[in-house]
């Protein structure tokens, strides 16, 4: 059942230059299986019971046997994205530093289009400027970020420090790289919110790829599970 040795090390594209890589995995269904079962010290029981059971435990919150289950990325990702992504604070996080490493002229979010404010809703968005429009925001962004890392630039060029010299790059738009750690019961909370309708369209690609290339692959019984009792019900209200 296991699928680590084909997972651990795949790389899927996110955005316009962002990226989610697997870089380990413990646990496969079976194990989700055999923690709910160390109770009463049983064990499998084959392919129908045991599927039988896993679904049984997500439909009625018996989460502990999920926790069994981790999962570690590398991801990269805009601001933007980890400003949101951080408030999930049952994952461990280990960032990339930019007092360490300086950044690179390429290290900036350009959106595919620009989103317009929703009008019903304060912190969503809804529809989309018109294509000549957004191509002259588009313009004055690249413009931006030329300027803001030429002055990056220069200030190191004069001595100034990494970490002092970065106050002049845009923050919300800067790409950084993060190490991030979770187990199958709390990523099934972050897919459940930042999949669903409401999430900001760039977090939602990164969960949407997690689930998808990573997720259901590793423990294809918990999501058929996730999805009856947790992302249809969402669906259906």
């Amino acid at each position: 059942m296991s699928t680590t040795v084909t997972l651990v090390g795949k790389r899927a594209p996110v955005l316009d230059q962002g990226w989610i890589e697997l870089q380990d995995l413990m646990g496969d269904d079976l194990a989700i299986v055999n923690a709910a079962r160390v109770s009463y010290m049983g064990e499998t029981k084959g392919p129908e019971q045991d599927k039988k059971l896993l679904f049984y435990l997500l439909a009625n919150r018996h989460t502990t046997p999920f926790e069994q289950v981790e999962f570690k990325f590398r991801v990269r990702a805009p601001v933007l994205v980890w400003w949101q992504w951080v408030r999930h604070r049952t994952w461990s996080f280990n960032a990339q530093s930019g007092r360490y490493t300086p950044f690179e002229e390429s290290d900036f979010y350009f959106p595919p289009a620009w989103r317009m404010q929703a009008k019903s809703n304060k912190q969503m968005s809804e529809g989309t400027l018109p294509a000549s429009e957004g191509a002259e925001l588009t313009s004055a962004l690249a413009e931006h970020y030329q300027r803001s890392f030429a002055l990056y630039q220069a200030a190191l060029n004069r001595g100034v420090s990494r970490e002092l010299a970065r106050i002049f790059l845009p923050g919300f738009s800067l790409y950084y790289t993060w190490v991030a750690k979770t187990d199958a019961h709390n990523l099934m909370h972050f897919l459940d919110l930042r999949m669903g309708p409401h999430a900001q369209d760039e977090i939602r690609a990164y969960a949407t790829v997690i689930y998808q290339e990573f997720f259901r692959p590793a423990l294809p019984w918990t999501a058929e599970a996730f999805e009856r009792h947790v992302l249809d019900k969402r669906a259906a209200q």
